[in-house]
């Protein structure tokens, strides 16, 4: 071998660009195999001799820097054959479950304007309908002013009433264009103006030691119930009451009484049915009088005004109370149901002569369309209206307001 040959390089100092060979005395690594490392890209044809190449250059250490090591990669693993899809299990049933419970919201109360409002609705509605259909077909004039004078007296506020507020709402709009509202407004204002003078509350008189309150009126106008109703406010109140079943034709009115009794915790004096009714007034006074009692509530029986016997049978009643105290009844209070319409004139002039009615409690006013009756009472009697009834429920009969019910009638918010 020349010298020459000795010098010249050999394949791996070729390629990791080492210049000389390693010492002897280091150990020979095994033979790699030439495949396994391809030749650079730039060095296409293998030197003259690869196999005269030094050995010791494989004793060279090799750096096996990313950028420095390049291996070939390993052939990838053929693609497994394509399985078919495995379907999805369905899904579980659904089980509706039962929304948990819970209590109901309560019930938002209504303000007894708005009971009221809505009690009187049917007597509104059939007025404003009227007004309305009228007013909005030509100019005020003598036709059209008649035509709203009946819409009133159908609604049984009474001729002398309707003529009144029909010439306040002629007066300085006559032959002119005029709207619903102008006419709701002049008629809230007139019945207002009416009724104002006969709003007037119940006063008990505390040193009138028991007060006495006789119920009268005709059959089903509501007395039971209403008596029951003002020994609920009066015993909240913090009155002590005592109440006489006296209504002794009815065994129902002796139950029914009794049960208000006991809700109101008032003591009550009653018979068994068919009871003298004026020998029940007494025993009952007297056992107010021995208990202490603020006010003592007779209910009656109810009877038509025009059976003489039976009002016969009221007067005795009276007459029998004044035994014991003179000055007692101190207030008769006629229930009138307000359904019962005209018929409520009658009615009040026979009691008021036979019992001397002092004040009037209107029930039912929320079951009819002719509400504007408790108006012609008022202008024809005056007497005081001391309670309304819109509705079977405790809190359905309250203190008589003018303004509220003239409004509430005429249909306005």
């Amino acid at each position: 071998m020349t010298e020459s040959d000795k010098q010249k390089p050999g394949f791996f100092s070729r390629l990791f660009g080492r210049g000389a060979a390693a010492p002897e005395t280091e150990t020979k690594p095994a033979e790699a195999p030439e495949q396994a490392i391809p030749a650079p890209a730039e060095d296409l044809n293998p030197p003259e001799h690869p196999a005269e190449a030094p050995l010791e250059a494989l004793t060279e250490p090799v750096s096996l820097g990313a950028a420095e090591l390049i291996i070939a990669p390993e052939p990838e693993p053929p693609a497994p054959p394509p399985q078919p899809p495995v379907p999805e299990p369905p899904p579980a049933p659904r089980v509706s479950e039962p929304p948990p419970a819970s209590a109901p919201a309560p019930a938002e109360k209504k303000s007894w304007w708005r009971r009221l409002r809505d009690g009187l609705s049917r007597s509104s509605s059939a007025i404003s309908r009227g007004i309305t259909d009228i007013v909005l077909k030509r100019k005020l004039d003598a036709t059209t002013l008649e035509e709203l004078e009946d819409v009133l007296i159908q609604a049984d506020l009474g001729v002398d009433v309707s003529t009144r507020i029909a010439a306040a709402i002629g007066k300085g709009r006559f032959d002119r264009q005029i709207s619903p509202e102008e006419v709701h407004q002049v008629l809230a204002s007139e019945v207002e103006a009416i009724l104002t003078p006969v709003a007037r509350p119940l006063v008990i008189d505390r040193a009138r030691k028991p007060f006495v309150l006789l119920m009268v009126g005709v059959n089903g106008s509501g007395k039971t119930t209403t008596i029951g109703k003002l020994a609920a406010k009066f015993s909240a109140d913090g009155l002590k009451v005592t109440l006489a079943a006296g209504d002794t034709f009815r065994a129902a009115a002796i139950e029914q009484l009794k049960v208000w009794a006991e809700r109101t915790r008032s003591p009550i004096v009653a018979r068994e049915q068919g009871a003298d009714s004026a020998g029940l007034a007494f025993d009952a006074l007297k056992t107010a009088q021995d208990n202490g009692s603020d006010v003592l509530l007779i209910d009656t029986a109810g009877r038509l005004q025009n059976k003489a016997q039976l009002m016969d049978e009221l007067a005795k009643v009276v007459r029998v109370v004044k035994k014991i105290d003179e000055s007692a009844p101190h207030a008769v209070l006629l229930v009138l149901d307000a359904t019962v319409g005209q018929n409520a004139i009658s009615q009040t002039e026979i009691f008021g002569k036979t019992a001397g009615v002092t004040g009037l409690v209107m029930t039912k006013l929320d079951g009819t369309a002719r509400g504007g009756i408790l108006v012609a009472l008022s202008a024809k009697f005056g007497l005081p209206v001391h309670y309304i009834g819109v509705g079977e429920g405790i809190d359905d009969l309250e203190p008589f307001s003018a303004r509220d019910f003239s409004r509430a009638i005429a249909g306005m918010e």
